[in-house]
């Protein structure tokens, strides 16, 4: 199969941009959270799966950590279960907590690590005992069966790693006690890339990017920017609240950059992380 001149001149000004952030970020951990409508379209189900294994076929060592929500949403339905959210997390009833695990545990992640398995790659999925997310129960917030991270276990995915496998991880955390705490993905997502201190944090959304107070998407900020965006409440709401919150948090935390990044855009991962201009908002400290 042949290729067009002008196809050939495009692909290779892509491999040639993307040479020197692949050497860059060779050997280095880049966390990724993995959640809206990127999760629900098939196509963009596989490019996504075919870009973590790229990434590590290169050097670079995606860790993955999913949420689930519309997932979530629709299974709720189907049970005649009402739900809300504050501040974009899910209040969960202990009416919903063996749901959720559930369909995050034993639906989204294993299909998440045959997707990644189809395209040659290895994975480890992070579940249940094997979960690196510790938590206690979060009774400020009044939000149910909601966690708060006390720790996080990275003994196993630093194993994962090792291996050379991509480690695939449900935002559901476990007391002491065994009992299973629904954790917000971004809040978990950002814990996790401090804990590594991860070269880099991904956040998938289903829009542009951060946006500023005159609603333009802003394509690069530092964390006292951030920090002013956060502030206001017209702009910073729903879902976007967690993350922004969330990266903020990994910065200060030691993460050296986070990327809030539209997973509606075919390789929005690779284009963010291996091309100069990027697909979302770019927060640096």
């Amino acid at each position: 199969m042949s290729v067009s001149e002008k196809n050939a001149l495009n692909i290779s000004k892509v491999l040639t941009e993307a040479l020197p952030y692949i050497r860059k970020f060779n050997n280095k951990i880049v966390v990724i959270k993995y959640g809206g409508n990127a999760m629900e379209n098939k196509t963009l189900q596989k490019n996504f799966a075919r870009d973590l294994v790229l990434m590590k076929t290169v050097g670079i060592h995606p860790v993955l950590i999913h949420g689930g929500g519309p997932q979530i949403d629709k299974e709720l339905n189907a049970n005649k279960i009402s739900y809300e959210f504050i501040n974009g997390i899910r209040k969960t009833t202990l009416e919903m907590i063996d749901i959720v695990q559930k369909v995050l545990d034993n639906k989204i992640n294993k299909e998440i690590s045959d997707l990644i398995k189809f395209w040659g790659g290895k994975t480890t999925r992070l579940i249940g005992k094997n979960s690196p997310l510790k938590a206690i129960k979060d009774y400020k917030k009044k939000l149910g069966e909601v966690g708060e991270i006390k720790s996080i276990y990275k003994k196993n995915i630093l194993a994962s790693l090792k291996s050379g496998k991509i480690p695939v991880i449900s935002p559901i955390g476990w007391t002491v006690k065994k009992r299973p705490m629904n954790i917000n993905g971004d809040f978990a997502a950002c814990s996790i890339a401090a804990s590594l201190k991860a070269e880099k944090i991904i956040l998938l959304t289903d829009i542009s990017g951060v946006r500023d107070l005159q609603g333009k998407k802003i394509s690069t900020m530092n964390l006292k920017e951030a920090k002013k965006i956060l502030k206001d409440k017209k702009n910073i709401k729903g879902g976007m609240y967690p993350k922004l919150t969330g990266a903020i948090d990994c910065l200060e935390k030691g993460v050296k950059n986070a990327h809030i990044v539209d997973g509606r855009v075919p390789h929005s991962v690779l284009i963010e992380l291996l091309t100069d201009k990027g697909v979302g908002t770019w927060i640096s400290k």
